[in-house]
């Protein structure tokens, strides 16, 4: 019996080895993070969507450009002006638009108000006869800035453009005094006579003529100088009659400052073999070889500076901007068909007059400060 109890006790003991020996071991293990926290929700789900920041559309500028007498198409004056206003709309993106008017003179005060009520921010004129429609207009649209070129009219809203043509007159009259009487140039005689022929007969075109009087009485006091206006900014064939009465009196070269109508005087000049003289712009071109210098005046820069100054908001009215040869805002053209024909003595004593009227040794007169 004995050896039944321990038989019996031998194989319970072997079953119980062998259950153990069958259960796989439990190995401590450590959560992962995912199994240590909830699952967090996206940025997205967390917080609301912030606004996009962006930036606002930039201001679209729009200026307007009141014609002067003559209108485009004059190769001088307006034309200049519009060379600016094209480039202001083509460098700055400025809206652009020029006014025109057959009468000019006549509509100026319903020309400066149409233009500020259909929105303008900035409204040039080129009419110097607008000084006074202009300083009744502006006070009414103080939203609008004004600006006028070739006369100072006061206005908190008023920037008034003074370009000193008398400056650079006096050096195309001591350039036409010495050429005047110049041995071998067949286009001139031996008289010391010359002309000037104005638009009209007002201190903005008498600014031209004075300076350039002076400018020939410096070189010659004895020259004489033939003056008439054509009382138009646009009839070349009144500036052709105007020119070729002045060649029958013995001048050679006439200087015009008539807008269009100097078409007339450059065509005088070639049918009578004598010389003209351009203005505004380098007109040098239109009468190849007949058209001794122009006297530059870069409307074109000082329109395109009014621009830029608008756009970067340093346009102040109740200014006065002036251009003068300092500046260079005024000068001579490069004498492209003449030059070559000139003596370098002459061309020498024009930039010396120029340096002394920089330099204040030389003072020309503008009559339009008396």
């Amino acid at each position: 019996m004995f050896k039944r109890v321990a038989l019996s006790l031998i194989i319970l003991l072997s079953f119980t080895l062998a259950s153990c020996a069958t259960q796989p071991a439990t190995v401590p293990t450590t959560p992962t993070q995912a199994e240590q926290a909830p699952a967090q929700s996206t940025q997205a789900e967390q917080a609301p969507a912030q606004p996009v920041q962006t930036e606002p559309p930039a201001k679209t500028y729009r200026v307007a450009m009141i014609a002067a007498q003559g209108g485009l198409g004059d190769r001088s004056y307006n034309d200049s002006g519009y060379e600016g206003l094209k480039r202001a709309e083509s460098e700055l993106g400025v809206e652009v638009k020029v006014i025109e008017s057959a009468d000019p003179v006549g509509e100026g005060e319903q020309l400066l108000r149409n233009a500020a009520e259909s929105g303008f921010d900035l409204v040039i004129t080129l009419e110097y006869s607008h000084f006074d429609p202009l300083a009744r207009v502006a006070p009414d649209y103080p939203n609008t800035t004004f600006a006028i070129i070739n006369i100072a009219v006061e206005g908190s809203n008023v920037v008034s453009v003074i370009f000193k043509e008398h400056e650079a007159s006096f050096l195309v009259g001591a350039l036409a005094a010495m050429v005047t009487t110049m041995e071998g140039n067949e286009l001139v005689n031996s008289e010391a006579i010359i002309g000037a022929i104005g638009g009209t007969q007002s201190p903005g075109i008498d600014k031209f003529i004075v300076g350039y009087t002076e400018g020939a009485q410096y070189i010659n006091p004895e020259v004489k100088v033939l003056s008439a206006y054509s009382n138009s900014f646009g009839d070349p064939a009144k500036g052709r009659e105007l020119a070729l009465a002045m060649y029958d009196q013995g001048a050679d070269i006439v200087f015009q400052i008539a807008g269009g109508t100097g078409e007339g005087v450059f065509q005088a000049a070639e049918e009578a073999k004598h010389y003209a003289i351009g203005v505004d712009s380098d007109q040098d071109y239109i009468k190849p070889g007949y058209i001794l210098t122009s006297m530059i005046k870069r409307v074109d820069n000082a329109v395109f500076d009014l621009c830029s100054r608008l756009v970067n908001g340093s346009l102040q009215g109740g200014t006065v901007i002036e251009y003068g040869l300092k500046e260079e805002g005024v000068g001579l053209s490069p004498m492209t068909y003449t030059k070559d024909k000139l003596p370098a003595e002459f061309l020498n004593t024009i930039e010396d007059l120029r340096q002394k009227i920089i330099s204040g040794e030389i003072q020309v007169t503008d009559i339009t400060k008396k």
